[in-house]
């Protein structure tokens, strides 16, 4: 498996993946996202007052896990992530970066200063094949 590897099992497994985060105590939280591509980095947009960004502002590491489909394959990816808020990257990801219309979730469009994005840096991943009984492939960054 490699770096690249990570989108296509993504992308084939589900729009959506679960965003776990935690606190400066440890104190987990999980929420669905619904992640874009730009090279190797992940994004999502989100509210700069959501706690996954207090979370993140904290403690910058993080794990994803894509939606199992019918099969029982996964993926699993941790990394380190941080928020950019600045104009140029918003403008820039706010057309043509994500799949779906970022105005529905942001009604007060890309302006806000309550908008922000992560962007999630890969580190590792698993992907499991039929809940890992057909195999597991792992990636690590160097």
């Amino acid at each position: 498996m490699n770096a690249s590897d990570i989108e296509a099992v993504g992308r084939a497994l589900s729009v959506r993946c679960y965003l776990a985060t935690a606190d400066t105590e440890g104190e987990p939280h999980v929420v669905p996202v619904h992640p874009a591509w730009e090279g190797s980095t992940i994004w999502i947009m989100t509210a700069r007052s959501a706690v996954k960004s207090r979370n993140i502002s904290d403690n910058p590491r993080v794990a994803m896990h894509w939606e199992t489909n019918d099969g029982g394959d996964g993926l699993l990816v941790w990394g380190d992530a941080t928020i950019h808020g600045d104009a140029e990257t918003k403008a820039r990801l706010w057309n043509g970066v994500f799949d779906y219309d970022l105005d529905v979730f942001a009604p007060d469009g890309v302006d806000s200063p309550e908008v922000v994005f992560l962007a999630i840096e890969p580190t590792r991943a698993v992907h499991a094949i039929a809940y890992g009984a057909g195999g597991v492939r792992r990636w690590k960054r160097d």
